[in-house]
């Protein structure tokens, strides 16, 4: 499979994933703080790796319940996208937005 059109997939599955995080789950273990930065899907689409940012203290709780309902998500992505195959999803959180803000304040705090 070319890597313009994973590009695409990984675009589409991602656009779709926020659309579901901000409609459609109504879990209160989910944090409302909760961003998907991006999406990697292996060339076969079985699999796919969704990195997600949470900005407050419901982060573990966020990733498993996110995990958790990876079946049900699954099923939405499949019925928003016409793929052949809809890969399983796995949640991995990304700290990098938190770490990038907490460099950002210790130069700050040099200055």
């Amino acid at each position: 499979m070319s890597t313009r059109r994973m590009v695409k997939i990984n675009d589409e599955i991602r656009h779709c994933l926020c659309e579901i995080l901000q409609l459609e789950l109504h879990d209160p273990r989910i944090s409302s703080i909760t961003s998907v930065l991006r999406v990697k899907t292996s060339s076969d689409l079985e699999h796919c790796l969704v990195y997600v940012s949470v900005l407050d203290e419901k982060k573990d709780e966020t990733i498993k319940t996110l995990n958790n309902a990876s079946g049900f998500i699954r099923k939405l992505i499949a019925q928003k996208l016409n793929l052949r195959l809809t890969p399983e999803f796995k949640f991995i959180l990304d700290d990098s937005i938190e770490y990038s803000i907490k460099i950002n304040d210790l130069l700050n705090k040099i200055k």
